[in-house]
């Protein structure tokens, strides 16, 4: 059986407090992120926001944005970015678009092959660029549609002049910080 967006609406009533995604027909729960995950998610969203938001280049989200894509999926990446030309103001329930960027942070229970899929399929709907950040190896990997990954490791810069001209970062301050 499968399931649409309107049985996704019923069950994210009956279970508010769960992240929830609709893949082909089947409804996805989200699990919790590992605490180092959820703060590389953040030192990208911080780095993103200190970048566009003083230009209002667009919009910045967290991994609650859910966004219903052209092909009936709703989901809902770790950090997302649209354009401020492509989403006025921002919708009081999900986003009708596929995000110009959209960010993957890989945590303990996620497989490195479905997320690299996550990013393919949104760049097949028009996301213009995919980044997958891994705590675990130190790897940033920069997708384009149609494109072989970009790989970037500590000492390398993170750009995305397609959306972000002169936006640039060093791999190595989006990792956890030790504190020795």
């Amino acid at each position: 059986m499968s399931l649409t967006f309107e049985d996704l609406e019923k069950m994210q009533q009956q279970y508010p407090d769960y992240c929830m995604e609709l893949v082909k027909g089947n409804i996805i729960v989200m699990s919790p992120s590992g605490y180092e995950s959820g703060e590389v998610a953040a030192a990208i969203i911080a780095e993103l926001c200190n970048w566009i938001k003083p230009r209002k280049l667009g919009r910045i989200a967290a991994s609650n944005a859910g966004f219903r894509l052209s092909n009936s999926d709703l989901r809902v990446p770790d950090a997302s970015f649209v354009l401020a030309e492509r989403l006025r103001r921002s919708p009081k329930s999900f986003a009708e678009l596929a995000p110009d960027l959209t960010v993957e942070v890989k945590s303990p229970s996620d497989n490195l092959e479905d997320l690299r899929a996550k990013i393919k399929e949104y760049l097949s709907l028009g996301t213009k660029v995919g980044i997958l950040l891994n705590p675990d190896e130190r790897i940033v990997e920069v997708y384009n549609f149609g494109q072989e990954a970009r790989i970037l490791r500590d000492g390398n810069i993170l750009t995305v002049p397609e959306l972000l001209p002169g936006w640039e970062v060093p791999i190595a301050d989006l990792w956890s910080p030790e504190f020795d």
